[in-house]
């Protein structure tokens, strides 16, 4: 068997990349998420509303893969502005608490010069399991 790749149904075509890999042992890996929606439209407002769409974007390509959040084991975030990110602290756990809740899986951060996509402020990668039935 070979990796599937998983793209949420109604979303704008991925190009030159996946958002997602299943990979034959239940092993999905997600692609950096950014800040826009399915049509590849930035969400206004800044950090907060940027991260919250890139780990509603992860909760989706999970769900397409067949999981849940719960079934993410990893979180790698890129952020641009390590300031900014400090300076919300409260508003960043609201907003992440909205998308996956309680389940906070390993998570790393790294602070970045710079994304692919000039409008973007933060990008965030994943890994899940999801088991076979």
């Amino acid at each position: 068997m070979k990796p599937v790749t998983i793209h949420p149904e109604g979303w704008a075509p991925a190009l030159g990349y996946a958002n997602g890999m299943l990979m034959p042992d239940g092993t999905l890996h997600i692609g950096g998420q950014i800040g826009w929606d399915k049509d590849k439209v930035f969400v206004p407002g800044g950090f907060i509303p940027q991260m919250e769409q890139a780990l509603n974007n992860i909760a989706d390509i999970v769900r397409a893969a067949g999981g849940d959040v719960a079934d993410i084991g990893r979180l790698t975030w890129f952020v641009k502005d390590k300031d900014e990110y400090a300076a919300h602290q409260r508003e960043v756990g609201q907003a992440y608490r909205r998308v996956f809740g309680k389940h906070f899986p390993a998570m790393s951060m790294l602070i970045v010069k710079d994304l692919v996509e000039d409008q973007a402020l933060i990008e965030i990668e994943a890994t899940a399991y999801i088991a076979k039935s």
